[in-house]
């Protein structure tokens, strides 16, 4: 989230716009780990406080802030790919659209195969 030459905010509403940025990070991918994860915890613990008052205290913060979301999206990492799978072996077989008119044509055929061989009256 932060580099270690990533420019420090200058005012105040640079670090509420990070510290802004930063929460909907952990918002994000709070919904990709379990929701007891300690990590996760201390993230949205984090980022439901306040940012500080004071320079110092306010960029202490984010860095913490940044930490803890970097932190979370290793988590989310390491938790989404076996969500992922998961997810994979419960998705419904849809047929591509060249199948269903492939088979819509085969219905059609044998309809019409079947209604020619019905003797005429």
């Amino acid at each position: 989230m932060l580099d270690e030459e990533s420019p420090l905010p200058e005012t105040a509403a640079d670090v509420e716009d990070l510290a802004r940025r930063l929460r909907g990070h952990i918002n994000r991918l709070g919904v990709m780990v379990p929701k007891e994860t300690p990590v996760l915890r201390h993230a949205q613990q984090l980022g439901s406080a306040g940012v500080p008052d004071g320079y110092v205290p306010s960029r202490v913060y984010l860095v913490q802030l940044a930490k803890a979301a970097q932190e979370l999206a290793a988590t989310a990492e390491t938790c989404g790919s076996g969500r992922v799978k998961q997810q994979q072996g419960r998705r419904r077989w849809t047929p591509r659209i060249n199948i269903l008119r492939g088979a819509v044509f085969a219905l059609a055929l044998a309809c019409l195969v079947l209604a020619a061989s019905v003797p005429r009256a």
